[in-house]
């Protein structure tokens, strides 16, 4: 990536990377001071939520705040009060064929959080921040127990957590978020059915209160028919689910490119998805190019706050138009 890319700054204050770790590194005053767009901040784990909290009450005009627990962490979560961390995760692994695996890792195992514990912090957290979102959160049917995640490389076991407890975590942050009106950011990995079984449940349980908040599938990866379903009109009870891409992911994936052909205009969001603030901008802006090409939208080189009458929107203006409808939320299900 080149500087040659990045526009001005009057630009890119209208650019929203919609999803980003900034806080997995270490971050700088100076750095913070020289980023020129806007940023919506994920927490995944109990240790991060108070390194999003400060950068968020550090800088509130550059960054959105979002609490959650992210599926990979699940195992770490406890769904009612046990008797010792070795049950805990012994009845959640049920490591009788892989006895050697979990002894190596169950040291390095935390003490497990009861989830009432992890709600009122969430709770706490949102209720903080009127802007916040609940991020990130979700359900991963390909994420491996690792054998102690501060080692590098990464060694990774076969064990799992079980999909059913991650459902029952993502369903509880979920219930919050609707509670309290707060949009999602949301991981959906290899859970595809799953994940749809949840937007139509909660369509169910909460009717309209589900429509007044957005749910953003971030580096969205499913297939083309899916995200079909999802658009078609007679699945009204989706009209508040949007798509974001990302660099990192997507362009591992061979079909990101057609993904955002079929998008909707209006429901397609950029992210970096990225876990350095000073990479953000960059690779949040070579999405913005990628979806500019791609929809054969114009890219804006300069910023026009008043168009004259039937001037066609470039690529900023859409994705900044997107961002404003999904955090207002409040949609209209189609008749």
């Amino acid at each position: 990536m080149s500087l040659t890319h990045i526009p001005s700054l009057e630009v890119l204050r209208h650019v929203v990377d919609v999803h980003c770790h900034p806080t997995d590194s270490p971050v700088t005053p100076d750095v913070m001071d020289q980023l020129p767009i806007t940023i919506c901040a994920m927490s995944c784990r109990p240790s991060d939520q108070s390194h999003v909290r400060d950068l968020a009450l550090a800088y509130p005009e550059k960054v959105v705040p979002c609490f959650g627990y992210h599926p990979w962490f699940s195992h770490w979560i406890s769904l009612k009060p046990c008797c010792s961390k070795e049950e805990h995760y012994r009845g959640l692994f049920r490591p009788e064929k892989q006895e050697d695996s979990f002894r190596r890792i169950l040291p390095d195992l935390p003490e497990p959080i009861p989830l009432e514990n992890i709600l009122r912090d969430l709770r706490h957290n949102l209720e903080e921040f009127p802007t916040a979102m609940l991020g990130e959160v979700g359900l991963d049917r390909a994420a491996r127990i690792p054998v102690n995640r501060s080692t590098s490389p990464v060694e990774f076991t076969s064990l799992t957590a079980p999909l059913e407890h991650q459902l029952i975590i993502l369903q509880a942050q979920v219930d919050l978020a609707v509670e309290l009106g707060r949009n999602i950011s949301m991981h959906s990995v290899k859970s595809t059915e799953a994940t749809l079984a949840l937007l139509g449940n909660m369509q169910k349980k909460y009717k309209a209160s589900w429509l007044r908040i957005s749910v953003d599938l971030h580096s969205c990866g499913l297939s083309l028919e899916t995200w079909k379903t999802i658009e078609a009109s007679l699945s009204s009870h989706h009209r508040n689910v949007f798509m974001s891409l990302s660099t990192a992911i997507n362009s591992r994936l061979p079909n990101h490119r057609e993904l955002i052909a079929i998008c909707s205009p209006d429901r397609i969001l950029v992210e970096s998805d990225y876990h350095t603030v000073e990479e953000c901008t960059l690779r949040t802006w070579d999405m913005v190019r990628i979806v500019a090409e791609i929809k054969g939208w114009p890219v804006e080189l300069k910023w026009t706050d008043d168009l004259q009458e039937g001037a066609e929107w470039g690529v900023v203006r859409r994705l900044e138009d997107n961002w404003h409808k999904f955090s207002a939320g409040n949609h209209v299900a189609l008749k």
